[in-house]
């Protein structure tokens, strides 16, 4: 129980830090929701020939995949169990960028390594003050 108190746990940097921490959760969070958004609207098209990547199948494979680019993103976004969400987005991204993508050139992985740091950054960092994770926690920091 004291991990998931850890894991979940706010922590603030400083007025201008905390800010900046939000901007990176609602640029990386919303950008990445787009993707899973157009993934849940194409679902039935998508999900003949989507990579699988746990051998699941296509079609769970692809709601995976839109449970942490969309769901995941949106908690991101609002700073609900920040670390725990990340958790699925970085697994999907590192796919993208590892396994799906492991033969390309650098620049053909650029977009997803352009997620996968900010989402490693914010798993390091937590959400900041100005997250719902940092309002409910019992022991914030004054």
């Amino acid at each position: 129980m004291n991990y998931l108190r850890t894991i979940l746990k706010a922590t603030t940097y400083g007025s201008v830090a905390d800010a900046g921490i939000l901007i990176l959760r609602m640029g990386a969070g919303l950008l990445m929701a787009t993707h899973g958004w157009a993934k849940l609207q194409g679902f039935s098209e998508k999900s003949g020939d989507f990579y699988n990547f746990l051998g699941l199948g296509d079609e769970i494979s692809l709601a995976l995949t839109v449970f942490a680019e969309l769901f995941c993103s949106i908690f991101l976004v609002l700073g609900i169990g920040t670390r725990l969400f990340l958790i699925p987005l970085i697994i999907v991204t590192m796919v993208i960028v590892f396994v799906a993508n492991g033969a390309e050139t650098l620049g053909d992985k650029e977009h997803g390594i352009l997620f996968l740091v900010p989402y490693i950054t914010l798993m390091l960092t937590g959400p900041g003050k100005y997250s719902f994770d940092y309002l409910i926690q019992p022991d914030k920091e004054k």
